[in-house]
């Protein structure tokens, strides 16, 4: 008779490590400590522990690979919240890239072209990338040649909004233009 394995399915939560070592889980010996109301310099573990408990906060290892290893005196809970709040400062103000599509036929008209030339020229103004392709339907293929001027002539076009990052290049039935803004308008 073969015992079953019960498997728990359930909503369970796995302990995750913290990413820095706190107070007694420093493995080094002698560390520099750095600190408010603290006197920097290097101190063993034990005596940078006692100066952290009469603080009544924690010693946090900052930087493991230095040597001495960096500890900061500091209440550990706020260093975290501080660090995420900077972290979330920083995505806030990272730019987004926006690519804008446009796109062509081989045989596209030249309203049409100057039609979809303003819009690029609007998009490039307002700081977005905007990639131009050709779409080659069934055997339209055979004017790839006619796709490839085509899309020079609108990186031409486009010459002082905008410089070409990628040159026209054919991917299956598409053929691309990326063409990145001069300037970027705030």
């Amino acid at each position: 008779m073969s015992k079953k394995r019960v498997v728990n399915k359930g909503n369970f939560r796995r302990r995750r490590e913290p990413e820095h070592r706190i107070n007694e889980h420093i493995r080094a010996q002698e560390v520099r400590v750095v600190g408010e109301n603290i006197e920097p310099g290097v101190y063993s573990l034990k005596m940078a522990l006692n100066m952290a408990e009469d603080e009544g906060l924690d010693l946090v290892e900052i930087s493991p690979s230095a040597s001495p290893p960096v500890c900061r005196v500091v209440d550990y809970n706020k260093f975290i919240y501080e660090q995420k709040k900077k972290l979330k400062e920083i995505k806030s103000k990272a730019q987004k890239t926006v690519i804008k599509e446009i796109r062509f036929g081989p045989n596209t008209d030249d309203h049409d072209f100057e039609f979809k030339l303003k819009h690029a020229i609007k998009f490039l103004e307002d700081g977005a990338k905007v990639r131009a392709y050709v779409h080659f339907r069934g055997r339209s293929i055979i004017y790839k040649e006619q796709g490839e001027i085509l899309l020079l002539r609108f990186a031409q076009a486009l010459e002082e909004y905008g410089k070409v990052e990628q040159m026209p290049k054919l991917e299956g039935k598409r053929m691309f233009l990326i063409v990145t803004p001069k300037t970027v308008k705030k």
